[in-house]
């Protein structure tokens, strides 16, 4: 029998810890979020729409970047037991340097529509946090001014080719100049994806207000205030603007880049080069074959073509025809740190970070960034120190499994059996109550 007594008051204010209030909304709202979903939903709170749909959104029905997250969702992580992993070390060397964490920053385009601070918050996070920052060349800073907010730490730019080539050139050149280490030469925009969102919400460059805008902007002033109190909203590599992105990147690119392309490149680029956007085992072999540094597999975040493979699901496939002979790295799904120690895990040798890194700009700006990769960094180390790894060498493809989804007819089948045994299983408890 439990034996109560009356509440002695000095107990009761023993339990009492009231925790300080933060009178810093900023750092109030970006300490509540615990996982980059969090981050997302504050984005979403504090973005107009339009903004926040042409970074969560991508082409046509969104299929591929479903898949995409879906892939990481469906694994399963087999830890190693009694096996102590106190001390995490997840540093790793990638593309001629090294990263203080085993992803990086991914290009984004037009970074400064999501939040003012755009690629110079990006690549100061990212110094700080010694990871590299890719700058994109659809960025809304320029290349000189992302050296400036990170001198000391890797700089990564990621190469078009256009339809006029002295554009790509210069850039190339500038990026050379301003000590960028590694180029991303990306080869799965021959033409822009049909980015539905961006059509629906009538999103252009610059952004147009719009009685729609002006209605949507109403419980969102900061960004309004931001928007119209610094300097004008532009591609720092690209001079011509207005329209959708669909139609700059149209007007832009060329669909006739070639291997004499990538040649051309490799002989003004004195760092590593990198091919983004691999997609298939076919490819990966004929580009190691033709001598480049490195390869990302990447659908583009989903952006481009819908029904692409899944960058996670080929990694393997990849690592077993070219892993010995190349790095490669993998972005396009990945919403938490254990999405990157899978990756790692499967084969590969670097990830990186699109969307994440986004929706902590929009969240909180310079801060918001850092969250995220604290974020990530802590799943992290605590997915490895329960996985029982010290560090990221001890990874292999045993630590993961890739659960097989069931199909519709699957599922249907599944169904029909499970409704017959309740049924069965029914009957017969009836059956047993009319005996008794």
């Amino acid at each position: 029998m439990v034996t109560r007594q009356f509440p002695k008051p000095s107990e009761i204010f023993d339990l009492l810890h009231f925790k300080p209030i933060d009178l810093n909304g900023r750092r109030r709202r970006l300490n509540s979020a615990l996982t980059i979903w969090d981050l997302r939903r504050i984005a979403a709170r504090r973005t107009p729409r339009a903004a926040f749909d042409y970074t969560d959104g991508a082409a046509e029905d969104e299929i591929s970047l479903r898949r995409a997250r879906q892939a990481f969702r469906d694994i399963e992580l087999h830890p190693s037991v009694l096996h102590p992993a106190t001390d995490v070390d997840t540093s790793c060397e990638i593309f001629g340097g090294s990263s203080a964490l085993p992803f990086g920053i991914a290009p984004t385009g037009f970074t400064r529509l999501m939040q003012t601070e755009g690629e110079v918050a990006g690549a100061g996070a990212a110094g700080a946090a010694g990871i590299p920052f890719t700058l994109s060349t659809l960025g809304t800073t320029s290349i000189e001014d992302v050296k400036a907010a990170n001198p000391n730490g890797r700089n990564w730019f990621q190469l078009y080719v256009m339809r006029d080539r002295e554009i790509s050139y210069e850039l190339t050149r500038r990026a050379a100049k301003a000590g960028f280490d590694t180029l991303f030469f990306t080869v799965d925009t021959p033409v822009a994806g049909q980015r539905l969102r961006d059509k629906r919400n009538g999103f252009s460059i610059p952004p147009q207000i719009s009685l729609g805008t002006v209605i949507n902007a109403i419980p969102r002033p900061w960004w309004w205030w931001d928007f119209l109190t610094t300097p004008e909203l532009e591609f720092a590599s690209l001079s011509s603007t207005g329209g959708t992105v669909g139609e700059l990147l149209d007007s832009a690119m060329d669909p006739t880049i070639s291997f004499d392309d990538l040649d051309v490149i490799r002989e003004m680029w004195p760092g590593k080069l990198v091919i983004k956007g691999v997609q298939n085992v076919e490819d990966a072999k004929n580009l190691v074959a033709a001598g480049v540094d490195g390869i990302v597999l990447s659908n583009h975040g989903g952006r481009q073509l819908d029904r692409a493979p899944v960058p996670f699901q080929l990694l393997p496939d990849v690592v077993k025809a070219v892993g010995d002979r190349t790095e490669i790295g993998v972005d396009t799904g990945i919403m938490s740190g254990a999405d990157v120690v899978a990756a790692i895990a499967k084969g590969a040798n670097f990830t990186l970070i699109g969307r994440a890194y986004l929706y902590g700009l929009m969240a909180g700006g310079r801060q918001g960034v850092d969250r995220t990769i604290q974020i990530l960094r802590d799943e992290i180390i605590r997915t490895m120190k329960l996985l029982g790894v010290s560090s990221l060498d001890e990874l292999n493809p045993g630590h993961v499994t890739q659960l097989r989804r069931l199909t519709r007819d699957e599922r249907e089948a599944y169904g029909a059996q499970a409704a017959a045994s309740e049924l069965k299983a029914k009957a017969e408890r009836e059956a047993a109550g009319a005996k008794k």
